[in-house]
């Protein structure tokens, strides 16, 4: 088995290339989704935000309101650090298990670790291969201003409280290109797949 971390910035399209790889035949843990899975109401985790970050964050019906959530953290990289420390853990030991049930009936599959700060929180270092998905930072910002809505000055500060987009593509062992048609980034994800599906013998 192969285990392939995946990652990119805010609006590269990191979510669609993992759509790909799922289709593919890969077995994808979607990082953000076990984030939002280990915050609701009631669990640990969400006792721990209610505490530090108080009611101005949960919506009427006492879930976490992600939109207000991030409006904190992204303008106080104080307030971002305490939120990762009190999700980070729940998440780690998620995806710890997820990843030993599929050691143990995957063993010559690819499972692909979707982690949008794969590289800020370190998960990078025990895993076969990284793969960044890519686009210059001028259609990232232009991209995320559409997708929610955003003025310049607010999608500015997201995408500057991630490690920038060049920094991951030097560090990744493979880039997918997803500035051009989606055609064109399928066609990318699925040749991936296959030289990673050729590799899954070496690991």
């Amino acid at each position: 088995m192969i285990r392939v971390g995946l990652t990119g910035g805010i609006a590269t399209g990191k979510s669609t290339v993992a759509v790909i790889f799922r289709k593919a035949g890969a077995n994808v843990i979607d990082a953000d989704k076990i984030a939002r899975n280990v915050v609701q109401k009631g669990l640990p985790a969400w006792q721990k935000i209610v505490a530090h970050f108080g009611p101005r964050v949960l919506m009427p019906d006492g879930q976490i309101n992600r939109a207000s959530l991030a409006d904190v953290v992204f303008n106080d990289p104080v307030q971002k650090r305490h939120l990762n420390a009190i999700v980070h853990p729940y998440v780690y030991r998620k995806i710890e298990e997820l990843m030993q049930q599929l050691i143990k009936t995957e063993t010559n599959g690819v499972v692909v670790l979707d982690v949008p700060l794969l590289y800020e929180v370190g998960m990078d270092k025990d895993l076969d291969k990284i793969i960044t998905v890519y686009v210059p930072e001028a259609v990232q910002l232009d991209r995320l201003m559409k997708r929610d809505g955003l003025s310049e000055q607010s999608a500015r500060v997201r995408i500057q409280s991630q490690m920038s987009i060049e920094e991951k593509r030097r560090r990744a062992d493979i880039i997918i290109d997803n500035s051009g048609s989606l055609k064109a980034t399928q066609a990318a994800a699925f040749e991936v797949y296959r030289i990673l599906v050729a590799l899954t013998a070496k690991f």
